[in-house]
């Protein structure tokens, strides 16, 4: 079986348009039996004659809208009349036309810009983070398990190949030296990295506690036999230990420590090093170079991706769930600061607008090229099928509705002949 024939025997006619086509034809079939019923018995009675006008009328009226409902997609009885099987003969042309229509109307830059201006993409994201139970449907549970099936479909490894080498080919090409110094001056200048200085010298402490038998060590070591009999090693290196100790409460109590200085001092330095420092930006430069081709950060960086696919399939496959805890307190405050903050909504929109205004420009005419080439590709069938099942069933209401019109009509002329 080839494949267009499993494709069109994969799609059967729906049921309401297999029911809608029987009863248009039992109706025609009525219509035709009462005719021949009513023209045999006319003499009976007057009202038998009207029996009969509606009868006539209405198989005309019936087989008319057959006749322009079948034309539409083959020959009727399978005769090759004129101006029939309107729809596989200009399958090319339907598909020229429904593509054209795409592009002037959905994908060019402009329409898609005027389209995305009325939508408010944060306020929505932020609704929905906010109170993602109420305003969950069924939309969104169907595109959280369409997310969930392609993650567990696509090729693990491959994906997470192709955005690793797509974010280091980004840092890569990416000069980082001066964006990092900018980050560092902004932090000096808001005291941001005070934070910073106060963590060091917490770890420093942890070092010196974890380290003193280090220290001993090694003044015993290097200390001269006189030193290590009288006891005076023990002695200095105690010394030392508790001066270390002291320098770095002193640091930490107090925020204008010399030492402290020095250390703001030495940030400044760094931070404009990162600016305008070439030997500074080339040795960043060549670190950030061979962080990347370091094996480690090519294991660190796929378990980071299984760690984030997998969150994505348990917030996929259970929504609710994602939001308890940590994290759901982070989305809704995301979702409430959308909601409050209008320059970030502005952002936001702003950003998804030159997204999808991007992606229009970039790939509408390769989406508007492949809806014309897949319409072309369909043999008659297939088209033809396809487009009777979508509409079907309301062109079968013509058929219903001719025949029933018909009739009325029918039945008018009758009277008007009668009184005349």
């Amino acid at each position: 079986m080839t494949v267009r024939s499993r494709l069109r025997s994969a799609e059967p006619p729906p049921p309401a348009l297999v029911r809608m086509r029987w009863i248009a034809t039992l109706m025609l079939v009525v219509m035709a039996t009462t005719f021949i019923l009513a023209s045999r018995y006319e003499d009976v009675h007057p009202a038998i004659g009207f029996l009969r006008a509606f009868a006539e009328a209405a198989m005309v009226g019936g087989l008319a809208d057959w006749f322009a409902v079948t034309a539409l997609f083959r020959h009727p009885l399978g005769l090759p009349i004129p101006h029939t099987a309107i729809i596989p003969r200009n399958k090319d042309r339907i598909g020229d036309t429904l593509a054209c229509f795409l592009r002037d109307n959905f994908l060019t830059p402009g329409v898609v810009a005027r389209r995305m201006h009325r939508i408010d993409v944060a306020g929505a994201a932020g609704r929905w983070l906010t109170d993602p139970r109420g305003s969950r449907g069924r939309v969104q549970q169907g595109a959280a398990r369409l997310l969930a099936d392609a993650l567990e479909a696509l090729d693990q490894d491959r994906l997470g190949g192709m955005a690793k080498r797509a974010i280091g080919g980004q840092l890569r090409t990416m000069k980082i030296s001066a964006p990092l110094g900018r980050v560092l001056d902004s932090a000096i200048a808001e005291d941001r990295h005070i934070p910073l200085l106060d963590g060091i010298i917490r770890w420093a402490a942890r070092v010196l506690d974890a380290n003193e038998h280090l220290i001993r060590d090694m003044v015993h070591q290097r200390a001269g036999s006189i030193l290590r009999w009288t006891g005076l090693d023990e002695r200095l290196a105690n010394a030392i230990i508790d001066g270390l100790a002291k320098l770095i409460v002193e640091m930490a109590e107090d925020p204008h420590h010399p030492l402290r200085a020095k250390a703001e001092e030495g940030l400044a330095k760094l931070a404009a090093d990162l600016q305008f420092d070439p030997v500074t930006q080339e040795r960043v430069e060549a670190f950030k170079i061979e962080m990347l081709d370091n094996p480690a950060l090519d294991r660190w960086w796929m378990g980071i991706w299984e760690s984030a696919r997998a969150g994505l399939l348990r917030f996929a496959r259970d929504p609710e769930a994602a939001f308890k805890g940590e994290l759901g307190e982070a989305l809704r405050q995301l979702g409430e600061t959308l909601q409050r903050e209008p320059a970030l909504a502005a952002t936001v929109n702003r950003f998804v607008r030159r997204t999808a205004v991007g992606v229009a420009n970039d790939y509408g005419d390769a989406i508007v090229r492949l809806v014309s080439d897949t319409v072309r590709g369909w043999d008659a069938e297939t088209i033809t099928g396809r487009m009777e099942n979508a509409v079907g069933r309301d062109l079968q209401f013509i058929r219903i509705n001719g025949t029933l019109v018909g009739g009325m009509v029918g039945v008018a002329i009758h009277a008007v002949s009668a009184v005349l």
